[in-house]
């Protein structure tokens, strides 16, 4: 059966770099394990553009805003996943897609941190947060999302490189 692209739900995600070329990590709020870890992502509302989404959702799950930071770059076209069957049957009635298609944007954060607000706009997704190396980011995210990480660290890897 041919999956068309409204069977997905429309998407964004976030790749937020330090000046030390480590990549930003919120851990899923309310879960525990080895593959809880993820960048900002969320929703594209109904006439909304991509680019709008990212900036929105960057400040609802770190608090962080896309202004006071330096655009990098985005990867191009749309990236997809499909959810595996158990997370389908947990919200059968409500959920009306087979996964996520993506467009992805990379920022550049010049702060210390400080101004990291997990709690910034309710419901929390993140209960934590962290640095990490871009080549580690496909062993931290839930296996099913898994592709997606992998071509991020080779289409961002450009930005993962300390600056002066």
């Amino acid at each position: 059966m041919k999956r068309k692209k409204t069977d997905y739900r429309r998407n964004v995600g976030v790749a937020i770099f330090n000046q030390q070329g480590q990549i930003w990590l919120g851990k899923r709020f309310g879960e525990d394990g080895p593959h809880v870890w993820q960048c900002p992502q969320g929703g594209i509302d109904k006439g909304e553009k991509p680019k709008a989404a990212a900036r929105r959702e960057l400040f609802e799950e770190t608090g962080l805003r896309a202004n006071k930071m330096e655009y990098l770059g985005k990867v191009k076209g749309w990236l997809y996943y499909d959810f595996p069957p158990k997370v389908l049957a947990k919200n059968k009635k409500s959920r009306k897609h087979i996964g996520q298609r993506q467009k992805w944007y990379a920022f550049r954060y010049f702060g210390d941190g400080s101004d990291v607000d997990l709690q910034s706009h309710g419901p929390q997704e993140f209960s934590e947060w962290k640095w990490a190396e871009l080549h580690s980011i496909a062993d931290t995210i839930v296996p099913f999302k898994r592709p997606v990480y992998e071509r991020l660290m080779v289409e961002f890897e450009p930005f993962a490189k300390p600056i002066d």
